[in-house]
């Protein structure tokens, strides 16, 4: 063989090597735990505690390794977002539990899965405003009375339990 057919040979297969490492791959129907990890940004233990809570559900691969359905990114991103304003696992556990099984959400499924949160969300919105100008007089005013104070007890609640103290700060 020649140095000039070596170097052809050579060259061909590294151009065919380059097209593979560069060709897309198929998308895979599944996720690996660090695929989804990767992809969510969220720690593969976390990961294991949706799935014991319920909130995101896993088959098994025969080696016993978790594979997640494509559209578990969706869910994983919709339970931090819904954590971050607040919501509890259980109230997002209830809201995916009126999703649909054995397909992929759609965008009407999402929009009717956050309207339900909606009245809630105004709530937590609504107590926040009343906190924010409360705040503001409490600390000017200075009093602190758990007495009178809308902050810390109000309409003295804690003053109808009985005496001595109720509340750890």
């Amino acid at each position: 063989m020649s140095s000039e057919s070596a170097e052809t040979t050579s060259a061909e297969t590294t151009s065919a090597e380059t097209a593979d490492a560069t060709a897309p791959r198929p998308i895979a129907k599944e996720l690996t735990m660090g695929e989804l990890s990767s992809r969510s940004g969220v720690a593969p233990s976390a990961l294991r505690f949706y799935e014991r809570e319920g909130l995101i559900r896993s088959s098994r691969t025969s080696g016993n390794q978790r594979r997640y359905r494509r559209d578990t990114l969706r869910r994983v991103a919709v339970i931090r977002t819904a954590q971050n304003v607040g919501l509890s696992l259980n109230a997002i556990r209830e809201a995916f539990a009126t999703l649909p099984e054995g397909r992929t959400p759609t965008r009407e499924d999402w929009a009717r899965l956050a309207s339900s949160w909606q009245p809630e969300l105004e709530t937590r919105i609504n107590r926040l405003v009343v906190l924010q100008q409360r705040l503001t007089e409490c600390i000017g005013c200075g009093c602190l009375s758990l007495t009178h104070c809308l902050l810390s007890n109000p309409n003295d609640v804690l003053g109808r339990q009985g005496p001595g103290a109720r509340r750890l700060f």
